[in-house]
């Protein structure tokens, strides 16, 4: 059944969620926002602590809407916070339907559009009285700083064994089933200061360690499925000081998470070699972020998926993705779940946007879902 899509309520929600700030662990206005417009739909909403855990002044939204259909529920998850700059954030519509910021700010749309998608979609089943699965939704914070907010989020509260995470760039009708591992480090050389001018030859310079290190790593595409980056280096604290110390961080992506660890040990391998010729120290951390996985395209998530998208006329086609996102602590939690593309163009920029026509798009396919 197809139920009828509110376009003048999913602008309204679109520009009122993306008005005003909502950036890492600032999550409390569209918190808020949120609960009220999921109470008034029939859910029951809890927030967890995960505000308090990570010094933000949200936690992690949790909801629970009992359907008509037999089975497990079906778990709907969007994220509440923007990346930078995120303040003061004013969208406009545009005559054509599309929506942007003033310019000087993100829009939002990652992931208001997810959120709204995923709110317009199920009041549309409830008001035409569709039946529809048990369904939860998770909005957590702090995504956009390494998935945070879910990381702490507690998982025996959730009771679905499938789910849809709406956060990815592209027109509705795509959805990723293969996501990466993710592993920074962060080393620091440790040399011996001297006089520059009176006495270089008594110090041991950590930045030409470092800098002998790094002309020996690989970066870029160092594979096909595979990526390295040094991202920041630091170090010295005087023009005419030989550094005593040089920190340098980066990271590692790869879709097979053994070669992820293959070249965080070739990493580790120049700069040991590097300090050793120079008699310099070295300590290096490394911390997994996220671990790569593959759904397989026979799972139960991605066959309603197709289904969704053929019954609307959508693309439905199964892509990788080389970013992260909450998708990846629901899979460590035993959830099998898929990313879906909400409609959103050129995220994590000032020239972020969207087209009510996506937005509808995406609310529909959710209803679709909630139905099979």
């Amino acid at each position: 059944m197809y139920p009828e899509i509110s376009e003048k309520r999913m602008k309204a929600d679109f520009m009122e969620l993306t008005t005003g700030s909502s950036e890492s662990l600032d999550e409390r206005r569209v918190a808020d926002l949120l609960t009220e417009k999921l109470q008034s739909i029939g859910f029951s909403v809890t927030e967890d602590d995960a505000g308090e855990m990570l010094g933000g002044n949200a936690g992690n939204l949790y909801g629970f809407l009992k359907g008509s259909i037999p089975g497990k529920p079906l778990l709907l998850s969007a994220h509440m916070d923007t990346v930078k700059p995120g303040q003061n954030k004013k969208p406009i519509l545009h005559e054509d339907g599309t929506i942007t910021s003033d310019g000087t700010t993100v829009l939002g749309a990652d992931d208001a559009a997810g959120l709204v998608e995923i709110l317009e979609g199920i009041r549309s089943v409830r008001e035409a009285d569709i039946p529809h699965r048990d369904i939860e939704v998770l909005f957590p914070v702090a995504e956009e700083i390494y998935i945070q907010g879910s990381g702490v989020f507690d998982f025996s509260r959730i009771h679905a064994e499938e789910a849809y995470v709406l956060d990815m760039s592209g027109d509705v009708g795509s959805a990723a089933v293969r996501a990466p591992s993710l592993i920074s480090f962060r080393v620091t050389v440790t040399g011996r200061a001297s006089h520059a001018g009176f006495a270089p030859e008594n110090g041991i310079h950590a930045i030409a360690v470092a800098a002998a290190a790094i002309a020996k790593i690989h970066q870029g595409h160092v594979e096909e499925e595979t990526t390295c980056n040094i991202g920041t280096i630091t170090g010295g604290t005087e023009k005419n000081i030989v550094p005593e110390q040089c920190i340098c961080t980066g990271e590692v992506r790869s879709f097979l998470h053994e070669r992820a660890l293959y070249w965080i040990r070739e990493i580790r391998r120049c700069f040991a070699e590097a300090a050793g010729n120079a008699g310099a120290e070295l300590t290096m951390e490394t911390e997994e972020i996220l671990r790569a996985y593959r759904v397989p395209e026979d799972a139960p998530a991605v066959s309603r998926f197709r289904r969704a998208c053929e019954e609307l006329g959508l693309a439905g086609t199964l892509r990788p993705t080389f970013g992260g996102s909450d998708n990846h602590n629901f899979l460590k939690a035993g959830i099998s779940g898929i990313v879906l593309s909400c409609g959103m163009q050129r995220v994590h920029s000032t020239e972020e946007h969207i087209t009510v026509r996506e937005l509808l798009n995406g609310a529909a396919l959710v209803a679709r879902l909630i139905q099979d």
